[in-house]
């Protein structure tokens, strides 16, 4: 079945409605509905309104910490350790992103860990907001359920621990990398079992090896790491970098927060903002990445291959398209806003 689209202002608003109904501040609650839209805008719908019933489960449970006192535990001019207090992630976030990227400007590089936070979302988002002030913005975090085993185990000892840069250009989009280190996001696996879609082998495997494709199965398997044993290296990188660096949880320590709504998740992540001007003058810097982006994207095609793309390319339009047409949402996803709007008495909503 298609999806259904809805406008961005209404859907921003009912996510900030549900969470002031469990009592949110309304400033949490601004906040993280405008962090969610932009993950769809992103076009990254594992991370957008898709997730709302999940957070609204956890804080019907009494798992985030409402009244978080987010504070800065150690600070140098070009580094500091954020605990988010149990916080609703978005909020931990944006709060450790911000103090990057003021370092970034003041001091050429901000370097900020976060500990004691929640689930984010999608990790472009934080890392892009580097882009308006002239920076690059590197994002890391620790996932919040174990999906993956060690390269070549079975034991479910890593999650799919995210990595997101943005680097800005002149003329042309900016380049915006945005990936798990798995094949696929754990989000994306959800979001097809709620579309009744098949996985594609690659995605998945179960204990023996062998490819699992049914989304509703995945409890029986575990996520493949992209590039083999490469990527499983670079997932073990930044959970030590983004979770034990920052006395997050990490391996046996994670909280799945899809089985458990109540314990602190302590989830880690971490921000890194630098001045390209340390380097070389930034009007300079972005005349060549946008110089190398067109080398790139006008290279040749290998035949029956679509045209070269860059990672970010397509966001602009995307974006656009979103504005105009609304989200667009899957009958499984509707259905359960639906049915949060009834358990919170939220009546303004765009589902009727």
């Amino acid at each position: 079945m298609a999806n259904r689209c809805y406008p961005i202002e209404e859907l921003t608003g009912f996510i900030r409605a549900v969470l002031t109904s469990y009592g949110v501040l309304e400033a949490h609650a601004a906040t993280t509905a405008e962090r969610m839209i932009e993950a769809d805008l992103r076009g990254m719908s594992g991370h957008g309104i898709f997730r709302l019933p999940s957070y609204a489960r956890r804080l019907e449970e009494g798992g985030y910490n409402l009244r978080p006192d987010i504070r800065l535990v150690h600070e140098t001019p070009v580094s500091a350790l954020v605990d988010g207090d149990n916080g609703i992630g978005q909020v931990v976030v944006t709060h450790a992103v911000a103090t990057a990227l003021d370092k970034a400007e003041q001091s050429g590089i901000g370097w900020v860990g976060i500990r004691g936070s929640n689930h984010a979302g999608a990790g472009g988002v934080y890392a892009s907001m580097a882009l308006p002030r002239g920076l690059i913005g590197v994002y890391m975090a620790v996932g919040n359920a174990n999906h993956m085993p060690p390269w070549g185990g079975v034991d479910l000892l890593l999650s799919t621990n995210p990595i997101a840069v943005a680097i800005p250009a002149g003329q042309e989009p900016p380049l915006v990398l945005d990936m798990a280190t798995t094949n696929v996001s754990y989000g994306r696996v959800k979001v097809a079992a709620e579309r009744g879609e098949t996985m594609p082998e690659g995605w998945m495997v179960d204990r023996d090896g062998q490819p699992l494709t049914d989304p509703t199965r995945a409890g029986e398997g575990f996520l493949l790491p992209i590039g083999g044993y490469k990527g499983y290296g670079l997932n073990l990188v930044i959970g030590l970098l983004a979770g034990v660096l920052n006395d997050a949880a990490f391996g046996s320590a994670t909280i799945d927060f899809n089985a458990d709504y109540r314990t602190a998740t302590n989830t880690g992540q971490l921000m890194l903002a630098v001045r390209p001007d340390l380097f070389r003058p930034l009007e300079e810097f972005t005349a060549e990445v946008d110089h190398r982006i067109r080398e790139i994207r006008d290279s040749t095609s290998m035949e029956g291959m679509p045209p070269i793309r860059i990672p970010g390319d397509q966001a602009p339009q995307r974006e656009t398209r979103i504005r105009s047409d609304g989200v667009p949402l899957a009958e499984g996803t509707i259905t359960r806003l639906i049915d949060l709007a009834q358990r919170t008495g939220v009546t303004t909503h765009p589902f009727a």
